[in-house]
């Protein structure tokens, strides 16, 4: 038997087996901590200054170094440069040494503890982000002090890595193509480390209890990302079923991709539009090579991060006419702005909200801000004379704030068309459905716009009041609840009621049980991860409609989670009996581990 068996959740499936690499933080047991004398403070203040601005070199270095894939994440490097600028860690260490003599290493831990009973009283969400991104920074600066090295990418060969956490400022530090597989002891399922290791195509474990105690740097290990195991030495036995497991597995992906440019239409005659999310112009080839049928959401953050200046109308017009252009006749779909809760622009700054994910954030932030989404709006609409354009505004509560919304779109029009700059004039304008409220109203909403795109991923945790990132209440991120459920079919039914058509966007399109209720439900499109396309793609042409109706009739008359899980799982095992095979196939013999 193996040395160790641990249980974890699978965020992205998979195999792999190689060695171990702990990112490891417990050097606080190590830490030097005396007092200096007079003479030797001006030194000690050096020395940390010094640390300081080692590190920001380093974090500088690395940014520039982020692979495309990773390049959304690049700004929380930023977050930290940020983080070592300001006073309230440095300067509050720098106190501590002149005038209590402390060395650099204590005056630091001191001023970090300083921060956290400042904050650790706020139960809110963000401001718990923000301190352990203190943490991060301090713990570089302290393994700076100590003459060692942040040990994140420290890793040579290929390796399975594995944390207590994984910020996605860790990852983005990591040379991608070292990485096997993640396991982490916190996380939960839409955690970053998920959505990364799917992004990458690796398999990978969150909530694996025991983890840090389990697993030393260079044990061999398998991550089984289909049932959820961390094997720890497994015996001659084990290594070879899980080597002809993975080889399985590779050969299922492999085998799927190759189908991914048919339709997604059921077996009995009905057909769905699969498009990607997308936040990279570079991701265009992943969009077509798994069969994406457009772009069904373009992040349009990114250009705004990582500088110090609001980029220009005209840059952004040649960037979104690129991206218009080299998918026509597919569509694009802009979202426009999505910023605020714990995306900034160093032009603004961030926010000092109470609860910035309810706050100035998304369309509201634009609204507040009319020069930048103006500029936004005109370079969107200069791009639609060079494709299949729509533009779409996020987190709408309200028909007052779409028709403010559209006032702008109709002023930058008119402009425009006074310039005589070209761009479609019947450009289809959306919104996101992401907040109750919104869902509540959406009859009134569906007759101000041309179509409707559901947010899931905020849709589910304002609707069951659950911060989706927090491992404590993770459990209670249940897309399948019957209120969220209820929620989107309501979207549906009005959406087409009023003749508009409807999307999903979030991580529920590219959830297998998921996809034959919102066949059932009767929407228009899915829009997803380029990566999961082929899999989503496959599983709707083994169904029916007539099936997914049923079993939605069955689902909506549940009044629990339980009881929807199982009815979902039941329906799996007969409508897919390929894949539930294959999968069996995969977790026969687990007697063995």
């Amino acid at each position: 038997m193996a040395e160790k068996v641990l249980s974890g959740i699978s965020v992205a499936t998979g195999f792999a087996i190689g060695k171990a690499f702990f990112v490891n933080r417990s050097h606080k047991a190590m830490l030097s901590r005396r007092t200096v004398g007079a003479a030797q403070v001006p030194a000690e203040v050096e020395r940390l200054r010094n640390a300081f601005a080692s590190v920001k070199t380093e974090l500088a270095d690395t940014r520039e170094r982020v692979p495309a894939e990773l390049r959304d994440y690049a700004m929380l490097i930023d977050t930290h440069l940020v983080i070592l600028d300001d006073p309230k860690l440095s300067g509050v260490a720098i106190d501590y040494i002149e005038k209590l003599g402390l060395n650099a290493e204590w005056a630091l831990e001191k001023a970090v503890a300083d921060q956290d009973a400042a904050f650790g009283a706020i139960d809110d969400p963000y401001i718990r982000e923000r301190m352990q991104d203190v943490h991060v920074v301090s713990d570089k600066v302290q393994l700076k002090l100590m003459g060692k090295e942040f040990d994140v990418s420290s890793f040579s060969g290929r390796a399975i890595i594995m944390a207590l956490d994984l910020t996605p400022a860790d990852t983005v530090e990591l040379e991608v193509d070292k990485i096997m597989a993640f396991a982490t002891v916190r996380g939960g399922k839409t955690s970053h480390t998920g959505i990364m290791a799917r992004t990458l195509g690796i398999p990978a474990l969150v909530g694996v209890e025991r983890l840090e105690e389990s697993v030393r740097d260079g044990d061999l290990v398998v991550i089984d990302g289909l049932a959820g195991k961390v094997v720890v030495n497994p015996t001659e036995e084990e290594l070879a079923l899980y080597s002809e497991r993975a080889a399985q597995f590779e050969d299922y992906t492999r085998k799927i991709k190759r189908q991914c440019q048919l339709p997604a239409e059921t077996y009995d005659g009905f057909r769905i539009q699969v498009h990607a999310n997308i936040e990279l112009v570079e991701e265009v080839a992943a969009v077509i090579d798994n069969g994406g049928e457009g772009i069904g959401l373009y992040r349009t953050e990114y250009a705004y991060l990582n500088r110090r200046e609001l980029p220009s109308e005209d840059e952004l017009a040649e960037m979104y006419s690129d991206l218009a252009s080299v998918m026509a006749p597919r569509k694009v779909v802009f979202r426009t702005l999505d910023l605020g809760a714990d995306k900034f622009i160093s032009s603004f700054g961030e926010l000092n909200e109470q609860n910035p994910a309810m706050g100035l954030r998304a369309i509201r932030f634009c609204l507040k801000h009319p020069q930048l989404f103006k500029t936004q709006l005109r370079a969107i609409l200069r791009a639609s004379a060079y494709g299949n354009a729509s533009l779409m505004f996020p987190m709408i509560s309200g028909v007052k704030e779409i028709r403010q919304a559209k006032a702008w779109l109709a002023q930058a029009k008119a402009e425009l068309r006074r310039e005589g700059v070209d761009y479609d004039p019947d450009m289809p304008v959306g919104i996101m459905i992401e907040l109750p409220a919104a869902a509540m109203i959406s009859e009134y909403l569906a007759h101000e716009v041309d179509f409707f795109s559901i947010g899931t991923n905020d849709l589910i945790q304002y609707s069951i009041g659950v911060d989706r990132t927090n491992h404590n209440v993770s459990y209670l991120y249940q897309p399948l609840h019957p209120a969220t459920l209820r929620i989107i079919k309501l979207v549906v039914d009005a959406a087409h009621e009023a003749g508009i058509e409807v999307s999903l966007c979030g991580e529920v399109a590219s959830d297998p049980h998921c996809v034959p209720l919102l066949l059932g439900m009767g929407i228009d499109s899915l829009s997803l991860t380029p990566q999961a396309i082929p899999g989503i793609k496959r599983i709707i042409r083994q169904t029916s409609m007539h099936d997914c109706r049923e079993l939605l009739r069955e689902v909506l008359a549940c009044r629990t989670v339980h009881r929807i899980n199982n009815l979902v799982q039941d329906n799996i095992f007969k409508a897919f009996p390929e894949e539930v095979g294959f999968f069996t196939s995969l977790l026969e013999n687990d007697e063995l581990v």
